[in-house]
């Protein structure tokens, strides 16, 4: 039986080569948890509170897993976003709150941030031999340091408010529909922006090489350490304009969250671009499956709030989650490269 299905305007589907692609097992996934939390979750997950509970977890997460992925299949990974997030939140509010300067200073001050936190770990990869998660794990706890101290020293609190003008509301920190925060659409705009540059582009391809053998990639004439550079510049731009956006939309920056905060931003991108079907070792992925793994995970994160589910359970939901979508996207991987495999015998 052939795996291509035509259907009444002549144009064919070809089922075989949709399963070997890299997001195929992140959307299936994504179709099997939704259905198991909406079955048990009912008419108020399927609705607006369900939807934008996911939805606005998944969004801030989404925005930094996408270059944070794009690293991965690069071979690199970057740690320091966990610290970078709340860098950027706390400049923001101290440029426009605490100092009372204007709100686009503020913006521009977080956003710079990220630019000079992954200049730094790009150009620290890029010119010694030490591995990125050293680097970036060392960046990530000076960040702290320069967090708790920068909010003790100039305001002697560990949170900082700020009165953020109507036009700032509306482009990084409304509420769509009561309850959608403005940031999910900049989530899809992102998304279809790095799609672009991974899957329609020259650099995609450069992105893989780098992932496959960076040496064989810089002998191919592919500028390797300026693609490095770019991407832990994009990865920590991602974060503090998460940041940023968080500063606007509730009005304040706080920083007393310490290593937790810190911890479950780092855990969440990761696992969402795992579970996306990005291998760690670099080389594979895609940005489709990176946000369909990020939608999967907040749906099951948000998911079990909906549910008679002990809360005390989430984490080994959880768990057990990015274990079968690990197994699930090796899986899909096989199928992948078997097909590339045979096409080139």
């Amino acid at each position: 039986m052939s795996s291509e299905t035509t259907n009444s305007g002549g144009s064919s589907i070809n089922f075989g080569s949709l399963i070997r692609r890299p997001e195929a097992g992140t959307l299936l996934g994504t179709i099997v948890v939704y259905i198991f939390f909406a079955s048990m979750g009912g008419e108020i997950f399927m609705g607006a509170p369900g939807w934008s509970s996911f939805l606005n977890m998944a969004a801030e997460v989404g925005i930094i897993a996408l270059p944070v992925g794009l690293l991965m299949i690069a071979g690199e990974l970057d740690l320091s976003v966990g610290s970078v997030l709340p860098a950027a939140s706390l400049t923001t509010a101290l440029i426009s709150g605490h100092c009372d300067l204007p709100t686009w200073m503020g913006i521009f001050g977080g956003l710079s941030v990220g630019l000079l936190v992954g200049l730094v770990n790009g150009l620290l990869v890029t010119r010694t031999t030490i591995p990125s998660l050293i680097i970036t794990l060392g960046t990530l706890v000076a960040m702290q340091g320069v967090v708790l101290s920068a909010s003790k020293v100039l305001t002697g609190a560990a949170s900082v408010s700020l009165d953020a003008p109507e036009w700032s509301k509306f482009i990084f920190g409304r509420l769509v529909a009561a309850s959608h925060q403005i940031i999910i659409v900049w989530w899809i705009i992102f998304a279809v922006v790095f799609w672009f540059f991974v899957h329609k582009s020259p650099f995609g391809n450069w992105l893989f090489a780098m992932g496959g053998d960076k040496e064989s990639a810089r002998n191919a004439g592919i500028p390797v350490r300026k693609m490095t550079i770019g991407l832990f510049i994009m990865s920590a731009t991602a974060a503090t304009f998460v940041g940023m956006c968080q500063a606007i939309l509730f009005n304040s920056a706080q920083v007393s969250g310490g290593m937790n905060i810190i911890f479950n931003v780092i855990f969440n991108v990761i696992v969402s671009v795992v579970v996306g079907g990005t291998l760690i070792t670099g080389g594979f992925g895609s940005v489709v499956g990176i946000f369909f793994g990020t939608l999967t995970f907040g749906v099951v994160s948000q998911g079990i709030y909906f549910t008679d589910i002990d809360r005390n359970w989430s984490s080994l939901i959880i768990g057990i989650m990015l274990l079968a979508a690990v197994g699930m996207n090796e899986i899909f991987r096989k199928k992948a490269l078997s097909a590339v495999s045979k096409k080139k015998a």
